[in-house]
């Protein structure tokens, strides 16, 4: 019997997840993590808008707006969007590659567990003497001088989150590179499985700057040191430099999954191969190249000077040219295309416009010159969400409609979905279009709120407005979900019944070994050119024969917790006795599972043959 037959209970189900390795269950614990916290910078988003409804609003204080600005953009772009995006790329990239898991399966456990302790012991701030307060960005001579514990749960809270994601990066970069099934050439891998690589990649060379600044930052904050305090002689600039450096291919990190979201889900519903296959793959890497070449168009104001403002401004335009290839490729796909409007395809149709308007408010933003009236207004806050929200996600939510039935066999429905979309897209716009000229008429970010009389009124009223629909869409998206769940009929195999790409070929509910058979890939979507051949699933490239798994482990969710416990004994050990105590006790529990993980053998099991195929016998009873 396969253990994939047995029904558990909750208490065995809760370590099950606990200990698993299996990168689709971690898929669905990155879904579960991330759309909670998706929720929570949802919810502080709502507050900002509340308080900037109206002018002289006191909803909420000064210094209290300033933790719920700084919690919305590190919880968005850490702590759910990063999160999301890895969810599918555990539940997809490594079906679409015809591979049985990730290149590490412990190591994939190990990545998601730091990132969620990471994220909870950032969010205990509010309990505990109060949230960060110097922005997301975090810039030096703000978060030096910030009183209290708030910037060291920052700094302590993303250095653990972020070590996970470099790990998660790391994984995902050597199964692509190691684990392709026979036949999949790099240029016959899904656009997602490509934009999944570069943006991987990206993480191996962006997220070690942004370690090594928020490390510096802890000594000056915990230790006395002045790496970043002008008076000492440090330099608060060259914080700066390192956040952006990692900041700036953080967006393309996020980005380039997007575009590779959509460039699966057109395809699909427009029945023709993506336009231009090539040339994609050429513009994401080229995008990926290109995106850590610009990080200085973030610090136009600050004074470098003509020639690196002309170097970084050239480059930041030239990265309109493969974005371009991109969406002109995605517009000659859905041409003469026999398109099917599912919720998926009309979140690809709708991101098509919108994100070229983000993209044309980066070329204004990419103009040295023009940046000095731009920066630092609303006009930079609508630019950023035209690109994160109307480009990242639009892809999430398109994606959760997409693969939902390959994650949990269930199809959502279709016109809740649909409802989510209107309500979401006019919220969106509601919200930040307006921002672009309420930027121009002059209204500085980050103020908690405004005057009467100065003409910001009326956008301000519109934007709130626009992100109570906005809200509105999400709790229809999270209503479909939990109806699905009670209701839902199961998908069954390729339910789009238009799926190219490999993960629609494994068989429904996934088992954990993914495929009975390893694939041959014959071409270019794949599944596609077996349903043209007239074959109902894959041409298998070896025999049936027993498949070698992994063992669950607890090891990585201890490792993690070691280093949470260890945050707390830094954060405190000159207000409290305990802290020197508790800093030894947290790195003792992470570096005695590391020694564990080191010492036992730990060789894994089997499935065997005659399971594989009594498997098989029972749904054919049941069927």
């Amino acid at each position: 019997m396969s253990t994939l037959s047995k029904k558990k209970g909750a208490g065995a189900t809760l370590w099950d997840y606990l200990t698993t390795v299996d990168h689709k269950k971690i898929a669905i614990l990155y879904l579960l993590s991330g759309g909670f916290f998706f929720l929570v910078g949802g919810l502080e988003a709502m507050v900002i808008r509340i308080q900037l409804a109206v002018p002289n609003n006191d909803f909420v204080s000064a210094g209290l707006y300033n933790e719920i600005l700084t919690m919305h953009g590190t919880t968005m772009i850490f702590l759910a969007a990063m999160p999301l995006i890895f969810a599918f790329m555990n539940a997809v990239v490594p079906l679409q590659i015809g591979a049985r898991d990730v290149a590490f399966p412990f190591l994939n456990s190990l990545g998601f567990w730091l990132f969620f302790f990471g994220g909870v012991f950032l969010n205990l701030s509010w309990f505990l003497g109060g949230a960060p307060d110097a922005g997301w960005t975090s810039y030096a001579s703000l978060s030096l001088e910030s009183p209290g514990h708030g910037v060291d749960f920052y700094l302590l809270g993303l250095q653990i989150s972020g070590l996970g994601t470099l790990i998660a990066g790391i994984n995902f970069l050597v199964t692509i590179i190691n684990m392709r099934a026979p036949g999949m050439t790099y240029m016959r891998m899904p656009l997602f499985t490509w934009t999944t690589f570069v943006a991987s990649a990206l993480i191996l060379f962006a997220f070690p700057p942004l370690t090594v600044g928020i490390a510096l930052m802890m000594f000056d904050r915990l230790f006395g040191t002045h790496f970043f305090n002008p008076a000492m002689g440090g330099n608060s600039i060259i914080w700066e430099h390192l956040f952006w450096i990692f900041g700036h291919p953080e967006v393309y990190i996020l980005i380039l999954p997007a575009f590779g979201i959509f460039s699966d889900i057109i395809p699909a519903f427009s029945k023709k191969r993506l336009f231009g296959y090539s040339s994609m793959v050429f513009a994401t890497v080229l995008i990926g190249f290109l995106g850590f070449m610009v990080w200085a168009h973030h610090m136009f104001t600050t004074g470098l000077g003509p020639i690196a403002n002309a170097i970084f401004a050239v480059a930041t335009m030239a990265i309109a040219v493969p974005t371009g290839i991109k969406i002109f490729n995605w517009l000659f796909t859905m041409w003469g295309g026999s398109m099917k409007f599912t919720t998926p395809m009309i979140w690809a149709v709708s991101f098509v416009p919108t994100f070229v308007m983000g993209g044309v408010t980066g070329v204004m933003l990419a103009s040295a010159a023009a940046d000095y009236q731009y920066h630092d207004t609303y006009f930079v806050v609508a630019h950023f969400h035209y690109v994160i929200v109307g480009g990242l996600v639009f892809a999430l939510f398109a994606a959760t409609h997409y693969w939902w039935p390959l994650i949990y066999n269930r199809m959502l429905n279709e016109t809740l979905g649909k409802i989510t979309f209107v309500l979401f897209f006019t919220g969106f716009h509601l919200t930040f279009f307006i921002q672009h000229f309420l930027g121009l008429m002059g209204m500085p970010r980050r103020i908690f709120t405004f005057l009467p009389g100065q003409g910001l009124e009326m956008g301000n009223f519109v934007s709130s407005i626009g992100a109570a629909f906005m809200a509105a869409g999400t709790i229809v998206l999270f209503y479909n979900i939990v109806v699905t769940a009670i209701k839902g009929k199961p998908a069954g195999r390729d339910p789009w019944k238009d799926g190219r790409t490999l993960e629609w070929a494994v068989e429904t509910p996934t088992p954990e070994y993914n495929f009975k058979q390893t694939p041959l890939v014959r071409g270019l979507d794949a599944l596609w050119v077996e349903k043209m051949a007239g074959k109902k699933g894959m041409t298998p490239a070896e025999p049936i024969g027993d498949i070698h798994m992994p063992n669950g482990s607890i090891l990585p969710f201890i490792m993690s917790l070691g280093l949470f416990i260890a945050a707390f004994g830094l954060m405190y050990r000159e207000d409290f006795g305990w802290g020197v105590p508790v800093i030894i006790i947290g790195f003792i529990i992470t570096f005695a599972a590391m020694f564990f993980r080191s010492v036992i053998d730990d060789h894994g099991y089997h499935i065997h043959k005659e399971d594989i195929l009594n498997e098989d016998d029972d749904k054919g009873v049941k069927a």
